[in-house]
């Protein structure tokens, strides 16, 4: 008896309002836990559905998305290199175009599609999104398909030949309906160029360590697979345009392009957005002016050297807006007076708030942008040169294999197969072996991998110069002097150019996509893609401005006996005089991009960091460094249909 009224006495006693309290504390915890499940299902860097839901991380995203997306740029590339390819052929076939036009028409039609993607990419990133402004120009793009079809299939749209090879000239219709067919493309890309690669990258998670590690090869594949689809259309479609018939060779790529849009569709229930930042809708342009402008109004002022007492918004605020502060950097400080703060407060009734440290930071990385983006011109030059004068230079080489005989345009083919084998061996071999040495997670830094690319161009250059030499010594010892007759010198010794091409364009084409996309603010990474874009139009305009002058100033010069460097005739022209002054372009433009290199600021972001549980601290994305990493234990929360901010 005694025994058990001690263990009764020694038991707690249980009333209603404890067991109450024991039951709301265990819901609680449990709803907390849920909660704290369901924001783990989202992703943590504000994507959202279609329908502005934040989106399931588990079902959207990744490479799950992304296949629809390689699928569309596979079949876009090959219905673009289908045209460009071997349009300076038609031209001049086709149309009787004599060459220094034909190659002029081809780098302004090229250089409009890589210009129009500025538009484009404003429109997305001001107002439409990316899937949306991607959505409408690609039914642009498909039209302009469906045109140029019609006017190489059509009889009455393009002149007519007889089977002597004599043809009529074309008229000013025909002209007309083939170049407003040819521009409607290049509209229709402007939308679509921007924003499908950027759209791609925007799949992928930059808060999600796994998912992030996947991104940063994400490029790489993207343009193995962009180069897949020139493949096909260097080796098979011009085949098929000169052996077959131009109509033929243009259906089969709008086709191909037809079935993509189809693709791009169907992976729609996949796809993550990023919401338009309406705080951006006054685009860069005011942005720059209004920092340009604080700078200009405070020019005698002292800045402070503590970097706390210029204006910047709390922490807080950038947690909510799902954006992040930037650090302060040395460069162009006479713009971070911008960011003094008003003397008096009759100044900051005058609507003239100061800009952010952030904002300054985000006009310093635009202009460094620029500065890089010149000194890629040079490179995106010779570039040019594939689609024009090398496809010229090779029409008039030996170019008969095993009795048949094969499309100089096709010799762009080891370009892709080059850089097809190479992007394998960059990612999953030079990558992790420099990896280890220098730490940094790409392996070298961004504009190292630029600085290669421009090294390789100027041996592509020298290839051709040396090539070129070659061919003027075998059309001297063969008396080889009409415009139709062949050089008795295989088409193959051009190969080591095209080859060197596509190994640069490992380090430079992707390295020019990459760096543009990771260096641009947020908000602006469609606008900041069209860096890449508009270098290639850029360049293309700017070889048909070198091509226009040299050949009026060789013209009539007597040094070179009155006949211009790129004549009609490239067999009594001087082609090697041209190649020897890219060269020269060439070297000048890789020293001056190696200066900017070395005094080039990466991004370098803050990031406030709040886990639930044990902190931990995660790289944000970028080249740059993570500086001034904030911790607190505190539940992630969504905000504005945003998922949580890490």
């Amino acid at each position: 008896m005694l025994y058990h009224l001690l263990l009764r006495r020694a038991r707690p006693i249980s009333t209603p309002c404890s067991a109450h309290r024991r039951n709301v504390s265990t819901n609680a915890m449990e709803a907390e836990e849920g909660a704290t499940k369901q924001q783990d299902a989202y992703t943590k860097d504000g994507s959202v559905d279609l329908r502005g839901r934040p989106a399931v991380a588990a079902r959207t995203g990744r490479w799950k998305a992304c296949a629809f997306l390689v699928g569309y740029e596979s079949f876009e590339r090959m219905a673009f290199y289908g045209v460009a390819s071997n349009l300076v052929v038609y031209l001049t076939t086709q149309l009787r175009e004599a060459t220094v036009p034909s190659v002029r028409n081809v780098n302004n039609w090229t250089g409009a599609v890589w210009m129009t993607p500025i538009a484009g990419a404003y429109i997305a990133d001001t107002f439409l999104g990316r899937f949306w402004t991607f959505t409408i120009s690609s039914l642009i793009y498909l039209a302009g398909m469906l045109l140029i079809t019609l006017a190489v299939s059509l009889k009455s749209l393009h002149p007519q030949c007889t089977p002597d090879g004599r043809c009529a000239p074309a008229t000013r219709q025909q002209v007309a309906f083939f170049y407003g067919a040819l521009y409607t493309m290049a509209i229709g890309a402007g939308g679509t160029k921007p924003n499908i690669s950027t759209f791609g990258a925007d799949q992928f998670d930059d808060f999600d360590a796994r998912e992030r590690e996947v991104k940063a090869s994400f490029f790489n594949w993207w343009m193995f697979s962009s180069f897949t689809g020139g493949l096909v259309a260097v080796l098979v479609l011009v085949f098929v345009q000169e052996n077959v018939g131009w109509g033929v060779g243009y259906t089969i790529p709008t086709a191909g392009l037809a079935l993509s849009l189809l693709l791009f569709y169907v992976g729609t229930p996949f796809y993550r957005h990023k919401p338009v930042r309406r705080d951006a809708a006054a685009g860069p342009a005011r942005l720059v002016g209004r920092v340009f402008r604080g700078a200009f109004a405070n020019r005698r002022r002292q800045l402070p050297c503590d970097a706390g007492e210029l204006q910047e918004h709390e922490t807080a605020w950038y947690a909510a807006a799902g954006k992040r502060r930037l650090h302060r950097t040395p460069a162009l400080r006479f713009l971070d007076r911008a960011a003094l703060r008003s003397l008096t407060e009759d100044e900051e009734g005058t609507g003239r708030r100061p800009c952010t440290v952030t904002e300054v930071e985000e006009v310093k990385l635009m202009v460094g942008m620029m500065v890089v983006w010149l000194t890629t011109l040079v490179p995106c030059t010779v570039w040019a040169q594939v689609n024009t004068l090398f496809v010229k230079q090779g029409t008039t080489l030996d170019r008969s294999v095993g009795g048949m005989r094969i499309p100089a345009a096709s010799l762009g083919s080891f370009i892709t197969v080059s850089m097809l084998l190479s992007i394998p061996v960059y990612d999953r071999v030079l990558v992790p072996l420099v990896r280890r040495r220098t730490g940094d997670p790409r392996g070298i830094t961004l504009l190292q991998r630029l600085g290669i690319g421009c090294v390789l161009q100027v041996l592509v250059v020298a290839c051709a110069y040396l090539v070129e030499v070659r061919r003027m010594r075998v059309i001297r010892e063969r008396s080889v002097r009409g415009a139709g007759e062949t050089v008795p010198m295989s088409i193959f010794w051009m190969l080591p150019q095209y080859v060197l091409m596509g190994v640069g364009d490992v380090f430079n084409s992707v390295g020019i996509l990459e760096f543009f996309y990771d260096q641009s603010p947020d908000g602006m990474r469609s606008l900041g893609t069209t860096f890449f874009t508009s270098g290639l139009g850029v360049g293309n305009f700017l070889n048909s401005l070198l091509v226009t002058l040299v050949d009026r100033a060789t013209r009539g010069n007597p040094g070179s006996g009155g006949k211009s460097w790129i004549g009609d005739n490239l067999n009594d022209s001087h082609l090697d005089y041209y190649y020897v002054f890219l060269l020269l372009l060439s070297v000048l433009n890789t020293a001056l991009f190696a200066w900017v290199a070395m005094r080039y600021k990466y991004k370098r972001e803050f990031l406030e960091v709040e886990r639930v549980g044990t902190p931990e601290l995660e790289m944000a994305g970028g080249q740059g460094k993570l500086d001034n990493v904030k911790v607190t234990d505190a539940p992630l929360r969504v905000k504005d249909a945003q998922a949580a901010v890490l």
